[in-house]
């Protein structure tokens, strides 16, 4: 598998990735601070962009910190709010999730 050959932060990123549970979002930040940088966010954006597919990343589980789906409406904000919605997640027409009631808090 490619997880070997991952750079030690990378493999950190996608494995916090994979921790989250169904029915739970995190942000980008916090995956990255779970994962050794509090300064990463952007990597842990690249790395949702290039791996979500090969690695089986639950990519929809992550969303900014104010609590709102960063995709634009008709480049991935439908479907990442229809798979938050079939785990039970609310997402509001705006597209925020309450993190008061879905944050995931490892």
């Amino acid at each position: 598998m490619l997880l070997n050959i991952m750079n030690p932060f990378t493999r950190q990123i996608v494995d916090v990735i994979k921790a989250i549970p169904k029915g739970r979002v995190t942000s980008y930040g916090r995956v990255a601070a779970l994962a050794g940088n509090p300064l990463g966010a952007r990597q842990v954006s690249r790395i949702l962009h290039t791996m979500s597919q090969k690695h089986n990343l639950p990519w929809h589980r992550v969303i900014n910190a104010s609590g709102k789906i960063s995709l634009p409406r008709g480049k991935g904000y439908e479907l990442q709010k229809a798979l938050l919605e079939s785990e039970e997640v609310f997402v509001s027409s705006q597209g925020h999730i309450d993190l008061e009631t879905y944050l995931w808090k490892p």
